[in-house]
């Protein structure tokens, strides 16, 4: 029996249907592309723009009451409101975040120079390194689920965690790591920083992402996103580079002009704060759409597209995720088949395939954040490839208690 989403007005609902399982040999590219109606790879550039200027309302909007906040009478309410404020900015913000990675999958429009020039704009705002970031995130569709090539959360082997030689911080860790303090503050980092260490330096990408470009010397050490002559990109991608530090530049002259006119703490609380939620809902969702439990990763030799595409999550995150996340949540498997298709159209193009993947499909609906717990603390280590190439997660002694 085969899976399939029915629509309702309300969440969609998984229920049975009485159709045959395709073998997963015949999950081929083609014949899940044939399943999806023609009108769901349609980029509207004018859809896109709405919700483009919906979402700068919202910001605008949200940016004008905070400025009235200070009116409010006591500083528990003021407080209060200064809090909700930065939550609620966070995700309008990833709502943007997200209009921008739709322009870099030129799923936004039909015109290239269109999605790169809004995709600059909008990511720039947020300081984002557009171009840097569309090459590099780009690789991770290409390879996703590649133990070696991969360029987000490609986890550590077995082989990997045996060979590394013991030292007295390793010890420490070993013998403090399923502890719930060493998690909390492990966790608290990984969505506090876990987005600018990957700009900054590429980490959790595999052993085998760069370009393969002849790089030597101290070059091979430059794995940041903002170095045009660094190991992330080629000759040819060495402008794209320059254009998004120019973005951002541009941008922090603008805020720390704004911040000598209204002061560094008002930018701090207008500008700041939304800045880290919109990068903690980056790395929860990245990562908990990349990391499952029941999903393994693949070696070189028995990883293809098709694996990889399908070795992703879908996760429901209610109303937040499907009016103001544009339901990246929801609806990513069908994103990493046919990335050009438009948010608006995966959840349509979702239940045209569902009913033919069957196992290989993979939905979660519990609650997203209790998941990032749970997977942050159980998801550690991949064991060694099996017979047919997969490398399944190890189990945890925390993992392990709770199956026993």
């Amino acid at each position: 029996m085969a899976a399939s989403i029915v629509q309702t007005t309300a969440e969609p609902v998984i229920q049975l249907k009485a159709e045959p399982e395709v073998k997963k040999q015949d999950l081929t590219y083609g014949f899940i592309r044939d399943k999806v109606p023609a009108h769901c790879f349609e980029r509207s550039a004018l859809k896109g723009l709405s919700y483009l200027f919906r979402d700068i309302v919202y910001a605008s909007v949200l940016v004008y009451l905070a400025l009235k906040i200070d009116l409010l009478p006591t500083p528990f309410l003021r407080a209060s409101a200064w809090i909700l404020y930065g939550f609620v900015q966070g995700c309008v913000g990833t709502g943007l975040w997200i209009i921008g990675h739709e322009c870099g999958h030129g799923a936004f429009s039909e015109s290239t120079a269109l999605n790169d020039f809004l995709g600059w704009a909008v990511h720039s705002a947020l300081m984002v390194p557009f171009f840097s970031w569309k090459i590099t995130h780009a690789r991770h569709h290409r390879y996703h689920g590649h133990i070696d090539k991969d360029t987000v959360f490609v986890p550590p082997t077995e082989a990997e965690v045996e060979n590394q030689k013991p030292t007295i911080f390793s010890k420490f860790v070993e013998l403090v790591e399923e502890t719930p303090l060493y998690h909390a503050i492990t966790l608290t980092g990984h969505q506090l920083f876990g987005w600018q260490m990957y700009l900054l330096f590429n980490v959790s990408a595999g052993n085998k992402s760069l370009p393969d470009k002849g790089t030597s010397g101290v070059q091979k050490f430059r794995h940041s996103h903002l170095d045009p002559l660094g190991s992330l990109f080629t000759t040819s991608q060495t402008h794209l580079i320059a254009m998004t530090d120019l973005g951002l530049l541009i941008v922090a002259a603008g805020l720390y002009y704004l911040g000598t006119q209204i002061g560094a703490w008002k930018v701090a609380l207008l500008y700041a704060v939304p800045y880290f939620w919109v990068h903690h809902w980056l790395v929860a969702i990245t990562y908990l759409h990349h990391t499952h439990p029941d999903v393994p990763h693949y070696d070189d030799k028995s990883w293809t597209f098709v694996k990889g595409a399908l070795g992703t999550v879908d996760r429901r995150f209610g109303f937040i995720g499907r009016h103001l996340f544009h339901e990246i949540i929801d609806y990513h498997v069908i994103h990493h088949l046919f990335p050009r298709i438009p948010f608006y159209h995966a959840e349509e193009a979702t239940n045209a395939i569902v009913p033919y993947l069957g196992k290989q499909y993979h939905l979660e609906e519990g609650l997203f954040l209790k998941d990032l717990v749970d997977t942050f603390t159980t998801c550690k280590v991949v064991q060694n490839p099996d017979s047919e190439g997969a490398l399944h997660w190890k189990s945890s002694e925390k993992a392990e208690k709770k199956l026993n």
